[in-house]
């Protein structure tokens, strides 16, 4: 305490109540009062025996893949009892055995690589959402492909099926059309279907395309495909109805791709457009907004406490980086 620590700081250390520390200082040094006392066994503990009969029934063939939680039903059942659901639950973890006590270990799925782009058409994602139609139960498909460096759009089509075939042929064509080299593109994707299908993997080892795919049912490893598709249905334009057909999805889905690649001033990217950013037309633009700002700094520069607004291009874009990806991700990728 006289290296500058409180009392209440110094007794949480020790482990005492601040009364027990004022009693022992008022009280004379002839060492600790304190009385020692055994404490006995408890009456209702578990003798040894009853605890090895509890690991040798939990970790039998037969209750081995189940819970304490289910065991001791099983158990009573039978009209068997070994000890109590808590009594279980405690001795396996004492023993370390509440993960997984069967020889079999559950099967671990490991998270995606990390892929980087410091320029467009190096990363892209694509998913596929489903638009409703006016017959209940039936669907359009959504096909789109997003670049994760400028969050253009770069592909996109509609269909009313799922298949490898169609993806195989938008990546084909989206590839040509943005001039996409061998080895240069790496394409990341869910497990679907239309994404691991035989025919979308021929496409993209021919087209020297690198691909990549999430873990099964865990969506954030595609965060920049599914807050494209929340902008896509949370924009104000989405139609309240459902599409009444191909065509008409195909009409209000190339009416979204233009705002959103031409006019959507996307946050994520410094609040450029994203066909800006592609082009690369976003240093200028942000070169330009940083004069606008410490010109006006000059001119009023008691209103300015800080420096001006960080208008520096994006860089880089990681895909899955090793932190791990949290809600505040996803609504940046958006």
């Amino acid at each position: 305490m006289k290296a500058g620590s409180s009392i209440l700081n110094a007794c949480k250390e020790l482990e005492v109540s601040v009364r027990t520390y004022e009693r022992w200082k008022d009280a004379p040094l002839i060492g600790d009062q304190r009385q020692e006392c055994q404490h006995g066994v408890p009456a209702n503990k578990l003798s040894s025996g009853e605890r090895k009969r509890i690991i040798e029934t939990c970790t039998s063939a037969e209750y081995r893949d189940l819970s304490p939680a289910q065991i001791v039903p099983k158990l009573a059942d039978i009209g068997v009892f070994i000890g109590s659901e808590s009594s279980c639950y405690r001795i396996l973890k004492e023993e370390k055995m509440l993960a997984h006590r069967s020889n079999v270990s559950p099967v671990r799925r490991k998270r995606p690589h990390e892929l980087s782009a410091r320029k467009p058409n190096q990363v892209w994602t694509w998913d596929i959402t489903y638009l409703r139609a006016q017959v209940r139960g039936r669907f359009y498909y959504l096909y789109l492909i997003v670049d994760i460096f400028s969050r253009e759009i770069v592909g996109w089509t509609v269909s009313d099926v799922e298949s490898a075939e169609i993806s195989s042929q938008l990546v084909r064509e989206t590839c040509m059309r943005q001039g996409v080299l061998p080895a240069q593109l790496s394409l990341h994707s869910d497990n679907g279907g239309p994404m691991k299908g035989a025919t979308m993997l021929v496409t993209l080892q021919k087209l020297g395309v690198i691909p990549s795919f999430s873990r099964p049912s865990v969506s954030n490893d595609n965060p920049y495909s599914e807050a494209l598709f929340r902008t896509l249905k949370y924009c104000p334009e989405y139609p309240s109805q459902p599409f009444e057909s191909v065509d008409a999805v195909q009409v209000w889905v190339e009416t979204f791709v233009h705002w959103y690649n031409t006019e959507h001033l996307h946050s994520g990217i410094r609040f450029v457009t994203p066909a800006q950013k592609h082009a690369g037309k976003d240093v200028a633009i942000l070169e330009n907004r940083k004069k606008v700002y410490e010109q006006a700094r000059k001119q009023n520069p008691c209103r300015w406490t800080r420096s001006v607004r960080n208008w520096n291009p994006i860089t880089e874009v990681t895909l899955n980086p090793l932190k791990s990806i949290t809600k505040g991700d996803m609504q940046k990728a958006a």
